[in-house]
Formats: structure tokens, sequence, C-alpha cells
């Protein structure tokens, strides 16, 4: 008897594109609200049915100037309903949206502008001095200014008429490893680098950020994205939102903790998204006016970017917030894990929860995750061994635009993360360190993050960063930098007694400095090569 086998699947070659989640959003979410606060701080309230709409036109007016399919669109805006709208039209009509940080140095958007080829570039009249710090000898055949209380200056063209004299388009069909989507990174390590999505990396990144143990965005959901949509895809959350149906509320400029908090108290949010700093301030408007906002719809903070202190997760608790930290990088589009308490520790004891809750979490659905030592062996997955993380999946660059860092990808498909990690037992990652800010001192490894969180537990502190410092003796040691409450008193004898109960008297800074704010690059991270140089003996 002949063996009956199955030699090929049976099932539809659907494509997984964003254009599947914008139609999703104009047919199934047509009422659900988009709520903008422009720069003058009015609000704006239009639908993800509105926005779907004019995407269409938008796109329509797109191809009329001459954009083509592959092409970049530059962006050069706020969380906007109008950046909503270029976020589904310029993918879905086979183009590719390029976001850009108004907050980076004049000198760094020239050089991303011309490594991307940028040639079409969408402006917020509130950012046109941004855009004119480096417009020179850039060759822009087409600049559209989104305007809210004049008109477009000579020599552009106003969005609004753009949309007004557009015919809606159909979207075309597209492969789903069609490029949709660039950002670069942050240039921590050299020159900034560009991440091209695919459509395919973004359907299914959409999908697995709103599963309930990843961010769990849902319909009933009202979703405040206070990370920038011009960084790292605004974490997904704008696409996840329209797959699901949730409301949308965009902040514009406005990022100080009394606005978010207003938008948060006013529109119901219930989930929020952001860096570590945002929240830091957040917490400590709260702390000056317990009651002062009703937050009873906000069910959790979702935190990335830098690993979370204890004290924050502790000071949120307090006010009945909760905090989820997850871990993501421009190269991973950017989710690639979430710390959600597992249920096993709902009955465990306070510092065990507190200690599982601080790491960076559980690698998301589809995403692999390994590590090696210094000798490039794998690590075990003990929480013992360190290890730079390596990580692949289908929404893992595989490669930078135009070839750049090819180092940072192995032979065998994964990209190098250069975070230094402890893995446990059930695959819960703990982020030492990045690789170039571990202290190695008389060869043995310092964690800075552990130093900074420990620091930032005390009472005065708001800020700390831990950096490495040259030792004739030891190679390296640690020097704290930190910032004071207001009000907040400490002295370093103080600190480094605070410091001594978790931590080796080796491990301790010998130097403690301290200053008014630390420098910070333009996603909210500590810029400790600013601080390297800063102190650093000639």
């Amino acid at each position: 008897m002949t063996a009956n086998t199955v030699s090929s699947n049976s099932m539809d070659g659907y494509p997984l594109t964003l254009t599947s989640i914008v139609e999703r959003a104009e047919r199934f979410h047509a009422d659900r609200d988009v709520v903008s606060r422009r720069p003058s701080g009015a609000i704006a309230r239009t639908t993800f049915g509105a926005c779907a709409g004019r995407a269409r036109r938008l796109a329509g007016a797109l191809a009329q100037i001459g954009v083509r399919d592959g092409d970049p669109v530059a962006t050069l805006l706020w969380n906007q309903s109008e950046h909503l709208e270029l976020y589904f039209a310029v993918p879905a009509m086979g183009a590719v949206i390029h976001t850009l940080n108004p907050r980076l140095f004049p000198e760094e958007l020239a050089y991303i502008v011309d490594d991307a080829d940028d040639h079409v570039i969408v402006v917020d009249e509130s950012l046109l001095d941004v855009f004119e710090s480096f417009r020179a000898d850039r060759d822009f055949t087409h600049v559209i200014v989104v305007t809210h209380t004049g008109e477009a200056p000579a020599g552009t063209l106003d969005y609004e008429t753009l949309l007004a004299g557009a015919e809606p388009v159909e979207w075309p069909s597209l492969d789903e490893n069609h490029a949709a989507a660039m950002c670069y990174t942050s240039g921590t390590t050299g020159r900034p680098k560009g991440v091209a999505y695919s459509h395919r990396a973004l359907a299914l990144h959409s999908l697995v950020a709103a599963l309930p143990d990843q961010l769990a965005v849902s319909a009933r959901d009202t979703v405040l994205p206070v990370v920038p949509m011009f960084h790292a895809n605004a974490w997904g959350l704008p696409y996840a939102a329209a797959l699901a149906g949730a409301r949308l509320v965009l902040p514009g400029p406005r990022l100080d903790a009394s606005s978010v908090l207003d938008l948060c108290a006013d529109e119901r949010v219930t989930m929020a998204a952001g860096v570590p700093t945002v929240w830091m301030e957040m917490l400590a408007a709260l702390d000056a006016g317990p009651g002062k906002w009703n937050l009873s719809e906000l069910d959790r903070l979702i935190v990335g970017g830098a690993a979370v202190p204890r004290s924050m997760f502790e000071g949120f608790d307090r006010h009945g917030l909760t905090v989820i930290q997850a871990w993501g990088m421009t190269e991973t589009a950017p989710l690639g894990a979430v710390c959600r308490a597992t249920a096993r520790l709902d009955e465990g004891e306070r510092d065990e929860q507190y200690g599982y809750r601080t790491r960076q979490g559980v690698a998301s659905p589809f995403f692999d995750i390994r590590a090696r030592d210094d000798n490039g062996e794998l690590i075990a997955w003990d929480d013992a061994a360190i290890g730079e993380l390596e990580v692949r999946g289908p929404w893992v660059a595989a490669a930078y635009h135009g070839g750049r860092g090819a180092d940072s990808f192995t032979a065998d498909g994964w990209f190098r993360t250069g975070d230094v990690v402890r893995i446990d037992p059930h695959g819960c990652i703990r982020i030492c360190d990045r690789s170039k800010d571990l202290v190695k001192s008389g060869g043995e490894w310092i964690s800075s993050v552990d130093l900074e969180n420990q620091l930032m537990s005390h009472s005065a502190i708001a800020q700390a960063a831990v950096i490495a410092m040259p030792d004739d003796r030891w190679g390296e040691r640690p020097l704290a930098v930190v910032v004071l409450r207001d009000g907040g008193q400490a002295t370093a004898d103080e600190l480094r007694t605070h410091l001594a109960h978790e931590f080796a008297r080796w491990q301790l800074p010998d130097r403690f400095e301290f200053v008014s704010a630390i420098p910070c690059t333009a996603t909210g991270k500590f810029k400790k090569s600013e601080l390297r140089n800063l102190f650093t003996t000639p």
C-alpha cells in the first residue's frame, strides 16, 4: 500500500501587506476616533475612516507630482493625523515612508536625507526652521507643508490644497517583501544607518504587537503613543491600533508631564507608550499633585528605550498605574521582548515580583534569541553567564540600507544587537549593559545599568548615568554622574553607602559628579559618549 503524501500546501498565497491594515481600518473601524493635539494645543478630531479616505487622495496627489514605486517620501512631522495619513498612503501606493527626527542636529539630518536619497518631503509648518537648517544643497523636487495658521511658503506645496485637487486611488497589488518604510538608527556608534522594513515585516509586527501578552492592543483601548512617529515606527502602535480598531490619541509636540497627563485624563487613555525619561517626569508630577488627574482608565504604561529602575515601578504602583517594560531596536521594527509577570509570580514575594518586572522580558513570538560570550561561545540560559544578544525574526533587519554595518550581521543570519545580557532558564532577558558601556575593572565586568538603577532608587536622585573611566591600575573604573531631585541632597559618601547594600566594594564608583542635567540623545537615551568626553582628564 502506497503512503499518501502531501507534496504542497493548498492555502491561499495572500500577501501580508500594510494595505490590508489600511483597508481594514477603512472598512471595519471607520468610526473610531483619531485625536490630534496641534502645536497650538488645540485638539483636532477625525476618524480612521476619514484618514484612510484622505490617504487615497494623498496617494493620488503624490503620484501626480511624480512619486513612483519604491521612491522614498520623507516626513518631518509630529504625532498628528497627517502623519497617520502618510503612514497609510505612502506604503499602500508602493512608495517608502521615511520618517525624519526633528531633534537631530542639522548635519545629521543632512546626512540622512542624502543617504536615503529623499527628493519629496512633507513638513509641519512648526518645523520649517528645522527644515531650513539642513535644506541647503539638498535636491528636493517638492516640499509639501502642513499648515495650521497661514499659507504655505512660496516655492512649497500646501498639503490641504494638494489633497483637494487629487482623485482618490485604488491601491495597487504589492509584493509583501516590497519596502514600506525606513527609519535610521540613533548613530550612537557612528553614522546613523538606515533600516528598510518590508510590508510583511510590519504586518506581522502589527499582529504580534496586538497579542494579549505583548502590547495587548484591542478595540476597547485608547492608545497614546508618546513615542514619536518619527522614531522606530512609533513602536508599531499606529498600525496595531488601525488593525485592532483602538482609538488613537496623537500628542503633537507637547510631551511635558502635565500635557501628557491632561491628554490621558481628558481622552480616557487606557495605554500609553514612551521612553523612561517621559515617565520619570510624569511620576514626579503625580507625586507633586496626587489626585489632580483622573487616570482611572489608564491600564498600562509601556516603557522602552532604556532600562527601567525598580523605583519607577514602585512609584507608579503607588498611584495604581502599571508599568510594563518592553525591549527593541530600530533594527527590530522595534518590538523584540515584553516583560509581563507570569502567573507563577502572582502569589510571589514583593522582591521577586519587582526583580522580574525590571527585566526586559521574554522574546516575542517568531522572534529568536541567543547570546555569545567573549570567546564566541553560546551562553547557557542560567541567569549567570553573560554575552552579547543576537536575534533573528521576520521583522529583524538582515542588512542596513546601502550595505553599511555588515559586521553587525552573522554569517548564519543573526543580528548582533550590542546589548550584553543574562537569560534565565525560562528565556527572560536581563540587559546588563550595552557592550560599549560595560566597565571592565581588573578583568571583571561591572554593569553600569545595575549601578544606575540602584542609584535612582535613592530618594534624592532624579537621574543617574554610570560610565567607564580609564584607570592605570585596573584598566577601567566606574564614574557616576547624578542629577538631584528638586530639594534633594546627597553626598558621594552617602551614595556609595547606598550602593554598598547591593554591590561589592570593588564595584562601587570611585567618583561621583553632580550635574544639573544629563545629556540625552534625540530619542531620550543618556548620551554617555558626551559624558566620557566631559569627564575624561586630558
